[in-house]
Protein backbone atom coordinates (compact mmCIF):
# COMPACT_ATOMS: atom_id res chain seq x y z
CA UNK A 1 0.00 0.00 0.00
CA UNK A 2 1.04 3.21 -0.83
CA UNK A 3 -0.30 6.88 -0.08
CA UNK A 4 0.66 10.60 -0.90
CA UNK A 5 -0.11 13.56 1.19
CA UNK A 6 1.46 16.95 0.84
CA UNK A 7 3.27 18.79 4.22
CA UNK A 8 3.24 22.14 4.46
CA UNK A 9 2.09 22.41 0.90
CA UNK A 10 5.12 22.79 -0.40
CA UNK A 11 6.37 18.94 0.18
CA UNK A 12 5.44 15.34 -0.83
CA UNK A 13 5.43 12.83 1.81
CA UNK A 14 5.05 9.14 0.26
CA UNK A 15 4.49 6.47 2.99
CA UNK A 16 4.79 3.12 1.73
CA UNK A 17 3.58 -0.04 3.47
CA UNK A 18 5.55 -2.96 1.89
CA UNK A 19 6.77 -2.95 -1.61
CA UNK A 20 5.79 -0.55 -3.98
CA UNK A 21 7.19 1.80 -6.89
CA UNK A 22 6.77 5.52 -7.33
CA UNK A 23 8.14 7.67 -10.68
CA UNK A 24 9.38 11.07 -9.41
CA UNK A 25 11.06 14.35 -10.81
CA UNK A 26 14.85 13.17 -10.92
CA UNK A 27 16.61 14.94 -8.28
CA UNK A 28 13.51 15.65 -6.46
CA UNK A 29 14.36 13.21 -2.83
CA UNK A 30 14.74 15.37 0.15
CA UNK A 31 14.28 13.29 2.93
CA UNK A 32 13.32 9.84 4.11
CA UNK A 33 13.35 7.64 7.36
CA UNK A 34 12.59 4.03 7.92
CA UNK A 35 13.51 1.46 10.75
CA UNK A 36 16.86 -0.43 10.06
CA UNK A 37 18.64 -0.15 7.34
CA UNK A 38 17.74 1.82 4.45
CA UNK A 39 15.19 -0.07 2.34
CA UNK A 40 14.51 2.30 -0.35
CA UNK A 41 16.62 2.96 -3.43
CA UNK A 42 16.51 5.23 -6.72
CA UNK A 43 17.12 4.18 -10.01
CA UNK A 44 17.13 7.09 -13.29
CA UNK A 45 14.43 6.08 -15.63
CA UNK A 46 16.01 5.81 -19.03
CA UNK A 47 13.30 5.80 -21.71
CA UNK A 48 10.32 6.27 -19.88
CA UNK A 49 7.43 4.91 -17.64
CA UNK A 50 5.95 2.44 -19.88
CA UNK A 51 6.67 -1.29 -19.04
CA UNK A 52 6.58 -2.26 -22.66
CA UNK A 53 10.03 -1.83 -24.66
CA UNK A 54 8.57 -0.45 -27.63
CA UNK A 55 5.61 1.79 -25.80
CA UNK A 56 9.14 3.22 -23.85
CA UNK A 57 10.83 3.79 -27.53
CA UNK A 58 8.06 5.90 -29.12
CA UNK A 59 6.96 7.62 -25.86
CA UNK A 60 10.72 8.57 -25.22
CA UNK A 61 10.41 9.70 -29.30
CA UNK A 62 7.02 11.85 -28.51
CA UNK A 63 8.64 13.18 -26.10
CA UNK A 64 11.79 15.01 -27.21
CA UNK A 65 9.42 16.24 -30.65
CA UNK A 66 7.00 17.99 -28.48
CA UNK A 67 9.22 19.57 -25.82
CA UNK A 68 7.16 17.03 -23.01
CA UNK A 69 10.39 15.42 -22.14
CA UNK A 70 10.62 15.30 -18.57
CA UNK A 71 13.80 13.53 -16.38
CA UNK A 72 12.58 10.70 -13.93
CA UNK A 73 13.85 8.74 -11.99
CA UNK A 74 12.34 5.46 -10.03
CA UNK A 75 11.86 5.08 -6.17
CA UNK A 76 11.86 1.35 -4.89
CA UNK A 77 10.49 1.28 -1.93
CA UNK A 78 11.18 -1.66 -0.37
CA UNK A 79 9.39 -1.76 2.78
CA UNK A 80 8.13 0.31 5.17
CA UNK A 81 9.08 3.40 5.21
CA UNK A 82 8.42 7.29 4.65
CA UNK A 83 10.11 9.42 1.93
CA UNK A 84 9.75 13.34 1.05
CA UNK A 85 9.84 15.30 -2.36
CA UNK A 86 10.12 18.60 -3.30
CA UNK A 87 11.13 20.94 -6.04
CA UNK A 88 12.30 24.15 -5.51
CA UNK A 89 9.41 25.66 -3.07
CA UNK A 90 6.82 25.39 -5.33
CA UNK A 91 3.28 24.09 -4.20
CA UNK A 92 2.36 20.24 -4.43
CA UNK A 93 -1.12 19.22 -5.33
CA UNK A 94 -2.22 15.79 -5.29
CA UNK A 95 -4.92 13.87 -7.52
CA UNK A 96 -5.95 10.07 -6.64
CA UNK A 97 -7.87 9.35 -9.92
CA UNK A 98 -10.85 7.06 -9.95
CA UNK A 99 -10.68 4.00 -12.48
CA UNK A 100 -10.56 5.93 -16.40
CA UNK A 101 -10.01 8.81 -14.64
CA UNK A 102 -7.71 10.95 -16.54
CA UNK A 103 -5.58 14.31 -15.79
CA UNK A 104 -3.47 15.96 -18.43
CA UNK A 105 -0.56 18.29 -17.69
CA UNK A 106 2.41 20.30 -18.85
CA UNK A 107 5.41 17.60 -18.24
CA UNK A 108 7.32 20.24 -15.81
CA UNK A 109 4.61 20.25 -13.55
CA UNK A 110 4.76 16.69 -13.09
CA UNK A 111 6.27 15.73 -9.78
CA UNK A 112 5.26 12.15 -8.88
CA UNK A 113 3.01 9.53 -10.09
CA UNK A 114 2.24 5.79 -9.64
CA UNK A 115 2.91 2.88 -11.54
CA UNK A 116 -1.32 2.59 -12.00
CA UNK A 117 -1.02 5.20 -14.05
CA UNK A 118 -0.63 4.75 -17.80
CA UNK A 119 1.92 7.31 -19.29
CA UNK A 120 1.29 8.88 -22.57
CA UNK A 121 1.88 12.11 -24.83
CA UNK A 122 -0.62 13.60 -27.64
CA UNK A 123 -1.00 16.95 -29.28
CA UNK A 124 -4.19 18.88 -28.30
CA UNK A 125 -3.75 21.47 -31.41
CA UNK A 126 -1.38 22.56 -34.30
CA UNK A 127 0.95 25.53 -33.33
CA UNK A 128 2.51 26.98 -30.58
CA UNK A 129 0.90 29.46 -28.82
CA UNK A 130 2.21 28.45 -24.64
CA UNK A 131 5.96 28.11 -23.79
CA UNK A 132 5.38 24.01 -24.18
CA UNK A 133 3.25 24.46 -27.41
CA UNK A 134 0.34 22.07 -27.50
CA UNK A 135 1.30 18.80 -26.04
CA UNK A 136 0.16 17.38 -23.34
CA UNK A 137 1.25 14.27 -21.00
CA UNK A 138 -1.76 12.62 -20.37
CA UNK A 139 -1.69 9.88 -17.02
CA UNK A 140 -5.25 8.13 -16.46
CA UNK A 141 -5.90 5.78 -13.80
CA UNK A 142 -5.56 1.75 -14.79
CA UNK A 143 -5.72 0.73 -10.82
CA UNK A 144 -6.93 1.43 -7.22
CA UNK A 145 -3.41 3.33 -6.18
CA UNK A 146 -3.56 5.67 -9.06
CA UNK A 147 -2.10 8.90 -7.96
CA UNK A 148 -0.41 12.29 -9.26
CA UNK A 149 1.18 14.98 -7.86
CA UNK A 150 1.44 18.22 -9.35
CA UNK A 151 3.66 21.58 -8.94
CA UNK A 152 2.50 24.73 -9.15
CA UNK A 153 4.21 28.20 -8.61
CA UNK A 154 2.05 29.39 -5.71
CA UNK A 155 -1.71 28.06 -5.04
CA UNK A 156 -3.58 27.62 -7.22
CA UNK A 157 -7.33 27.81 -7.85
CA UNK A 158 -9.44 25.42 -9.06
CA UNK A 159 -11.97 25.59 -11.53
CA UNK A 160 -14.94 23.20 -13.20
CA UNK A 161 -17.82 23.16 -15.15
CA UNK A 162 -18.84 19.43 -13.93
CA UNK A 163 -21.99 20.57 -12.28
CA UNK A 164 -22.39 24.05 -13.92
CA UNK A 165 -21.64 23.07 -17.21
CA UNK A 166 -20.45 26.53 -17.96
CA UNK A 167 -17.79 27.85 -20.52
CA UNK A 168 -14.52 28.28 -19.47
CA UNK A 169 -11.45 30.11 -20.76
CA UNK A 170 -8.01 29.82 -19.48
CA UNK A 171 -4.98 31.34 -20.17
CA UNK A 172 -2.87 28.57 -21.57
CA UNK A 173 0.68 29.52 -19.95
CA UNK A 174 -1.42 29.59 -16.67
CA UNK A 175 -3.07 26.56 -16.84
CA UNK A 176 -1.39 23.35 -14.97
CA UNK A 177 -3.62 20.26 -15.64
CA UNK A 178 -7.28 19.29 -16.30
CA UNK A 179 -9.31 16.55 -15.67
CA UNK A 180 -12.01 14.56 -16.98
CA UNK A 181 -13.09 11.63 -18.31
CA UNK A 182 -13.11 10.54 -22.06
CA UNK A 183 -11.83 13.38 -24.51
CA UNK A 184 -12.18 16.83 -22.42
CA UNK A 185 -9.39 18.44 -24.43
CA UNK A 186 -10.27 22.31 -24.94
CA UNK A 187 -10.69 23.86 -28.24
CA UNK A 188 -8.12 26.68 -28.85
CA UNK A 189 -9.60 29.87 -29.39
CA UNK A 190 -8.23 33.41 -30.89
CA UNK A 191 -9.13 36.98 -30.30
CA UNK A 192 -6.79 38.35 -33.17
CA UNK A 193 -7.83 41.41 -35.38
CA UNK A 194 -6.25 43.98 -36.94
CA UNK A 195 -5.71 45.80 -33.75
CA UNK A 196 -3.21 42.75 -33.41
CA UNK A 197 -1.15 43.85 -35.53
CA UNK A 198 -0.50 47.64 -34.76
CA UNK A 199 0.70 46.88 -31.30
CA UNK A 200 -3.21 47.38 -29.58
CA UNK A 201 -2.83 43.60 -28.61
CA UNK A 202 -4.38 43.12 -24.98
CA UNK A 203 -2.19 40.38 -24.22
CA UNK A 204 -4.43 37.73 -24.29
CA UNK A 205 -4.39 37.11 -27.66
CA UNK A 206 -5.35 33.22 -27.11
CA UNK A 207 -7.00 30.97 -24.28
CA UNK A 208 -7.79 27.38 -24.09
CA UNK A 209 -11.38 26.90 -24.12
CA UNK A 210 -14.26 24.34 -22.77
CA UNK A 211 -17.92 24.49 -23.63
CA UNK A 212 -20.80 23.67 -20.92
CA UNK A 213 -20.79 20.16 -23.20
CA UNK A 214 -17.14 19.23 -21.28
CA UNK A 215 -17.20 17.94 -17.68
CA UNK A 216 -14.03 19.07 -16.73
CA UNK A 217 -11.88 19.92 -13.73
CA UNK A 218 -9.05 22.79 -13.83
CA UNK A 219 -6.27 23.54 -12.26
CA UNK A 220 -4.59 27.01 -12.59
CA UNK A 221 -1.67 28.65 -10.95
CA UNK A 222 -1.39 32.38 -10.07
CA UNK A 223 1.37 32.96 -12.66
CA UNK A 224 2.27 32.63 -15.77
CA UNK A 225 4.51 30.69 -18.10
CA UNK A 226 6.80 33.07 -19.57
CA UNK A 227 6.84 32.24 -23.64
CA UNK A 228 3.84 32.28 -26.18
CA UNK A 229 3.36 34.23 -29.25
CA UNK A 230 4.00 38.26 -29.68
CA UNK A 231 2.29 40.44 -32.58
CA UNK A 232 2.91 43.53 -33.41
CA UNK A 233 3.97 46.19 -35.34
CA UNK A 234 6.25 49.07 -34.40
Amino acid sequence: MIKLETVNELTLKVTSTGFNSLFVKAGAFIAGENSGAKNYTFEKVLLGPQNNIGQALLGQLARRVTGENMPLMKANLNGDSVTYYASYGRHVVIYHLQQGETVSVESENILAFTPDCDYSVRFIGVGVLSQKGLATSTLTARGPEAYVAVLTDGNPIVVSNVESRSTISVDPDAVICWMGRGNCDPRVAADVSWKTFIGQSSGESYQFEWSGHDAVTILIQPSERRGGVSISMD
